[in-house]
């Protein structure tokens, strides 16, 4: 007899499916998973899963306030095993989180050893750090043990976690939250308890209230590293009022608190000899102090802020961050501005309500909103605390009933007890007892029996009695309820009031004077110098006016081709026969002490390009530009100048004609003069020059061989001026030019007699 040995085909199980729905219907599952357990907080108790499960496994290791600290490893080691089915590097990280006293405003755990710091350093490995809970986290999970909240089985089936925690702590507020999950995120911030549980009341009173009465009392932000939200109340309370919105927060410029608790204001410190340094003692939220550093020691290294000599850290359990101005004639307060515009010393913290409610659908809420989700929770909590105390005194009072039946027919019990084989069933018969009350008679030991004072067991019922009365119409009565959460609140409160270390207000909210508008320029120390740039491209500042025709020392083979005189505030244009300009600031020019550094290290000026011309910047001026081919416009400095390296291309030009001139236009000039290689003079009026923006420009002058050799701007009535040649240096002036105007584009004629050789005005 054979038997069929052979294996179900493995392609039989294989479902046909299209690829794009069992692709979303799989990822859908993985989306919800991350909103509801990972990533955003529950409304009720403000933890997020991991949060949660790590402060259960601490109260079930017993580590209250008041018991010895334990490893952390062990702690880390009980959540993974038991409850928290992921690594235990994210385990620990959280668990450092909730330590901090610079990450939340009231910490949950009490840690011991090294945390990590507000300079970005990492916390030690949980083999040497210990931890316990704080007192905010015992009154997070006040009331576990009296069925307040539902448990639900572990990830393996074997123990038991909480679904949420009951306390009355509202940590949700008090200590922010942040995370993203897949298509949403949330960003909370922290916020004073005092302010909430005042909002809270109000809203109790007066369930109507609108959300402007709210926002009265409560201010918003109260960040753990303090600082100050420079946003007006109306920007604040919009923000609160849908669940979203933007502020900025800043560091605090001050040297310490005054004796009265308030900060001291300026943060200027001084130094005498008129001397002074700014002193930072808070700054904003989430930001390491290492970067903050590193941002304004990397600005002083790259020139950026010229008007910070150095940055210390001074740090030591306070912050304490000191900046030194390059000399005490700079302005405090464009420093400060310059700070905040330049480093993360204003941050933006977007505000984003984004949490799971009740039924755990998650949804974006205003304060008002989520702040009566949060009273109906607690309301609910309440109910269940009362109902379950109500189970716990009707089950004792049976038991009381017993044991007075039992004291009254003492020496009955005792009979029965001795005689019977099976006393219980007769002593409920014979007494009317239950099978609990009977069960109790029978367990008790024999030195309880002198205990068994009817005086006492009556009393013990009456106050049972009544307690259970009260509780009844707590139960009965939504305003008793109300009133009672209003009870508890208020002495929740009394822990976390204005006057507590950690209930006074850290954050300060105020709103920013209006910004100073400055441009870098304005953080320049002005200081004359001399731009020299060679013939081969090597340029160089040099301190002071010198003499522009002394003689200037170049490498072999080089020679001069431009200097100037200027401030290092100005900026310098740099225009190129291809028609490009580039722009240049004094303050960076290399030394003169050697012989520079090449202009092309620091613009990107192509390879074939010639410099034609090299100015200092003037704003709202106008300069003539001029092609070797006669044509030309007028263009306006502040369209010349170029944001990056590249520059800006103005003239077009083409194969064979070039860019050949740039001159400044004075205010005063009303005419042009252009003359060519073949040595003919044209004067036309200035208004016949277009200004552009870009272009190749207008004809200037009409040439049948050659082209342009100069090209200049004059005042008709002061005529023409050259300069003689030779040593003397003098000046020749032709006053009367009108035999040389005409219209533009015109061939002119042969200059005044005396007019340079070399056909350059």
């Amino acid at each position: 007899m054979t038997t069929d040995t052979t294996e179900p085909d493995p392609f039989d199980a294989i479902v046909d499916a299209p690829f794009d729905s069992a692709l979303s219907e799989r990822y859908l599952v993985y989306a919800l998973s991350t909103i509801t357990a990972r990533s955003l907080p529950d409304l009720r108790d403000g933890l997020k899963p991991v949060h949660r499960r790590l402060l259960w496994a601490m109260r079930q290791l017993k580590l209250d306030p008041a018991s010895a600290y334990k490893k952390s490893a062990r702690v880390v080691g009980d959540v993974i095993g038991k409850y928290h089915p992921h690594g235990d590097a994210s385990v620990y990280d959280a668990m450092v989180r909730l330590a901090q006293d610079f990450s939340l405003r009231y910490p949950l755990v009490e840690g011991q050893g090294n945390f990590g710091n507000i300079d970005g350093d990492n916390a030690a490995a949980y083999r040497y750090t210990e931890a316990r809970l704080t007192k905010t986290a015992i009154q997070l999970m006040a009331g576990l043990d009296e069925g307040t909240v539902d448990f639900v089985p572990t990830y393996n089936g074997e123990e038991e976690e909480p679904e949420i925690f009951p306390g009355l702590f509202p940590n949700l507020l008090a200590n922010g939250a942040s995370g993203i999950a897949v298509g949403m995120a949330t960003n909370i911030p922290s916020h004073n308890v005092a302010e909430i549980i005042d909002a809270t009341l109000l809203l109790i009173d007066n369930p109507t209230i609108e959300h402007a009465e709210l926002m009265q009392v409560f201010k918003g932000p109260d960040f753990p590293t303090g600082g100050v939200v420079v946003e007006s109340e109306a920007v604040i309370s919009a923000a609160y009022e849908t669940g979203r919105g933007a502020m900025r927060v800043r560091g605090r410029f001050s040297t310490g608190r005054e004796a009265d608790g308030s900060w001291e204001p300026t943060g200027i410190e001084k130094l005498g000899g008129g001397q002074w340094q700014l002193v930072i003692s808070e700054i904003p939220y989430q930001l390491p102090k290492g970067k903050l550093i590193e941002q304004v020691a990397q600005l002083i290294a790259d020139k950026k802020l010229p008007i910070l000599e150095d940055v210390r850290d001074e740090s030591d359990e306070q912050i304490r961050i000191v900046f030194v101005p390059k000399s005490r004639n700079v302005d405090p307060e464009l420093l400060k501005e310059s700070l905040f515009k330049l480093t993360d010393l204003e941050s933006r913290f977007n505000l984003n309500l984004n949490v799971l409610d009740a039924k755990r659908t998650p949804g974006v809420m205003g304060i008002k909103l989520l702040l009566q989700e949060w009273v109906i929770a607690q309301i609910d909590i309440l109910l269940r605390r009362t109902n379950h105390r109500l189970e716990k005194i009707a089950s004792r009072l049976e038991l009381l009933d017993g044991y007075i039946i039992a004291y009254l027919n003492l020496d009955r019990i005792i009979e029965i007890i001795r005689t019977e084989d099976e006393p219980k069933p007769v002593m409920m018969a014979e007494f009317g007892l239950t099978d609990r009350q009977a069960e109790a008679i029978l367990n008790m030991r024999l030195r309880s029996l002198r205990k068994l004072e009817e005086m006492e067991l009556r009393r013990e019922r009456d106050d049972l009695l009544a307690e259970q009365e009260e509780l009844q119409k707590l139960l009965d009565s939504p305003a008793r309820q109300r009133t009672r959460l209003k009870r508890d609140l208020g002495n929740l409160r009394k822990d976390y009031g204005e006057d507590t270390v950690l209930g006074r207000r850290r954050t300060t909210i105020a709103e920013a004077a209006p910004t100073v508008e400055f441009s870098m320029d304005a953080m320049i120390e002005k200081a004359p110098v001399t731009v020299i740039l060679s013939a081969k491209g090597w340029i160089r500042g040099a301190s002071g006016h010198e003499a522009l025709d002394k003689e200037f020392k170049f490498k072999e083979g080089d020679g001069p081709a431009f200097a100037l005189h200027a401030q290092t505030t100005d900026k310098l244009l740099v225009a190129c026969d291809n028609g490009r300009f580039y722009t240049l600031g004094c303050d960076k020019l290399p030394s003169a002490r050697g012989f520079g550094e090449p202009i092309r290290t620091m613009v990107d000026i192509d390879a074939g390009a010639e410099i034609v011309a090299l100015l200092v910047y003037r704003p709202k001026a106008q300069l003539l530009l001029a092609s070797n081919a006669g044509r030309g416009f007028a263009a306006e400095a502040d369209e010349l100048l170029a944001e990056t390296r590249k520059g800006r291309g103005v003239m077009t030009t083409k194969p064979g004609v070039k860019l050949a001139m740039v001159r400044e236009i004075p205010p005063e000039h009303d005419h042009v003069a252009v003359v060519g290689d073949n040595r003919k003079l044209v004067i036309f009026s200035l208004e016949e020059l277009p200004v552009l923006a870009k272009g190749q420009g207008v004809t200037l002058q009409r040439y049948r061989d050659g082209g342009l050799a100069d090209a200049t701007t004059l005042k008709l009535d002061e005529g023409l001026s050259w300069k003689m040649g030779g040593d003397t240096g003098r000046t020749r002036t032709e006053s009367d030019m009108r035999l040389w105007k005409v219209a533009r584009g015109a061939a002119g004629r042969m200059p005044p007699t005396g007019f340079p050789r070399d056909n350059r005005f």
